[in-house]
């Protein structure tokens, strides 16, 4: 059996049969059949239940007169993606801050709750970021197609080549779409693997620290690895606006 956290534990006690039923159906056969539920993911579903606790309380207690501390936390987080998203973008970013937003939020939430004890952060597992990974590169992609339509697909051929020879224009573009595809694909593998091996890296340290010096000393660390997790939700978010601009920019 593999080392459970406490409400991985719960979840398994609950839902291992019926995951496990699940995971067959999909011809999965899972490695521990009693605990098929691991503690990324359970990790990964109490961030999300946070966050929807939170959602729903902020959603009721909205006021123009009188918004209170968690209002204007969330409204001072969507103003600064909103300013980071126009800086990059351009005009009519508001269809794409939402998810801009809640995707830094989730990440960082993620990235802190291993500092309390009996959690573990799931960005510290390399699945967790490559989801996170795998929806902004999605979500890029779509608003591309959503913004240009079927020309969407010209950007991987290239910038526009016009005065050129037809030959010399085909030839290009046959250069340029695997060179595109490859660069596209390792932005896959660039956004889980820097922000898997940052957060691995901070939980492993302050461990290895807690181990050793339990008082005073890994208090710094803790005050670091908050900061790497700050930092390293921003530039996930960060990049995810970078490959929207260049998804939706008018010269693709």
């Amino acid at each position: 059996m593999p080392e459970q956290l406490w409400f991985t534990e719960i979840l398994n006690h609950l839902f291992a049969g019926p995951v496990t039923a699940f995971l067959r159906l999909l011809h999965i056969e899972p490695k521990y059949p009693a605990a098929p539920i691991s503690n990324a993911f359970s990790m990964e579903l109490l961030v999300f239940l946070f966050l929807l606790v939170v959602f729903v309380l902020v959603r009721s207690r909205l006021s123009v007169e009188s918004p209170g501390a968690l209002q204007h936390s969330f409204e001072g987080i969507e103003g600064f993606v909103l300013g980071q998203s126009h800086e990059i973008i351009g005009h009519h970013v508001e269809p794409y801050v939402p998810f801009f937003a809640i995707l830094f939020i989730f990440i960082l939430v993620c990235n802190l709750i291993g500092l309390i004890p009996g959690f573990d952060s799931p960005t510290g597992v390399p699945v967790v970021p490559l989801g996170c990974a795998i929806c902004a590169f999605i979500y890029y992609h779509t608003q591309g197609f959503k913004h240009a339509g079927l020309k969407y697909l010209l950007h991987f051929f290239g910038p526009p080549m016009e005065g050129m020879p037809l030959v010399a224009r085909i030839a290009l573009a046959g250069l340029m779409l695997p060179i595109e595809l490859v660069s596209h694909f390792a932005r896959l593998l660039s956004l889980t693997v820097r922000l898997w091996a940052n957060i691995f890296a901070g939980d492993l340290i302050t461990l290895v620290f807690f181990s050793m010096i339990p008082i005073g000393v890994p208090i710094i660390f803790s005050g670091l690895h908050i900061v790497v997790a700050v930092l390293q939700a921003y530039v996930f978010m960060l990049l995810s606006i970078i490959y929207v601009s260049g998804a939706v920019a008018e010269e693709h």
